[in-house]
């Protein structure tokens, strides 16, 4: 099954990478784009996914609705980094995962951009282009944070900085890079060591989370409950070493909104 999600992706990235006359529209405000390529990459990744699991749901970014939690279901963001993407930053990915039984099962992130492709099977470890990788030993004290802004939804500005704040004061820099799904990549594959945002979609950390998991680190929300499958949430991803920093950062970022 993975290897056909893997393939899956790559033909999705393709789409991605021959993208010409990008056409940009606001969805629910004006930090929240979508383009043609996203509605594209859903729908091929929509039919070729209910070929290989018929019984399963589909989440995706661009046509989000109600699901069963304990059924079959993919979950997909077409394009994470839609504003990248629009701006020839580089940095977007294709997201996919399985959830079965209540439980995220596999996971598949590709960054058609450096042909970076990360995986995972619950139980089975994860991989960067074949290659097992793990989150790295460093401390908090020795490692970079990354955080998110949580963009579309500017009620959580001020915890959000108070959180980068927290985020800093703990680690050697802190980096926002526009992608969440490659977040939880690069502290997978120990580029950085800690992880946060004030609210995300479960697109945008669905396969992430288990392919962080998978290479040793954890992920939660910022009060330590597990991740959602299919609703909104705050999260809190790092390696080993850096999971006592949160409830220290969890306490600066404050009480968040209700959503």
């Amino acid at each position: 099954m993975i290897s056909k999600v893997i393939e899956l992706a790559r033909e999705a990235g393709a789409i991605i990478r021959s993208a010409d006359h990008i056409e940009a529209r606001n969805k629910s405000g004006p930090a929240d784009f979508v383009t043609q390529y996203d509605g594209k990459v859903e729908q091929f990744l929509r039919e070729k996914l209910a070929a290989l699991r018929p019984d399963a749901q589909f989440l995706g970014e661009e046509s989000a609705h109600a699901v069963d939690e304990a059924s079959p279901l993919w979950i997909v963001d077409p394009i994470d980094g839609t504003t990248n993407f629009i701006r020839a930053f580089s940095r977007s990915a294709v997201s996919i995962c399985l959830c079965e039984g209540g439980a995220r099962q596999l996971g598949v992130i590709y960054d058609p951009y450096t042909d970076q492709l990360y995986s995972a099977e619950r139980g089975r470890g994860a991989a960067l282009n074949g290659a097992p990788i793990r989150v790295s030993p460093r401390p908090a004290s020795e490692g970079i944070a990354i955080f998110g802004t949580a963009a579309y939804d500017r009620e959580f500005a001020d915890a959000t900085f108070r959180l980068a704040r927290a985020l800093f004061d703990r680690s050697l820099d802190v980096r926002r890079f526009g992608a969440a799904v490659l977040d939880f990549c690069d502290i997978a594959a120990g580029r950085a060591e800690l992880f946060c945002e004030c609210l995300l979609s479960p697109w945008d950390f669905a396969a992430g989370a288990l392919i962080v998991e998978e290479a040793g680190g954890a992920a939660t929300a910022l009060d330590g409950s597990p991740l959602p499958i299919a609703r909104k949430s705050s999260v809190f991803c790092s390696n080993a070493a850096c999971r006592g920093e949160r409830m220290g950062i969890a306490a600066a970022a404050g009480p968040l909104p209700v959503i």
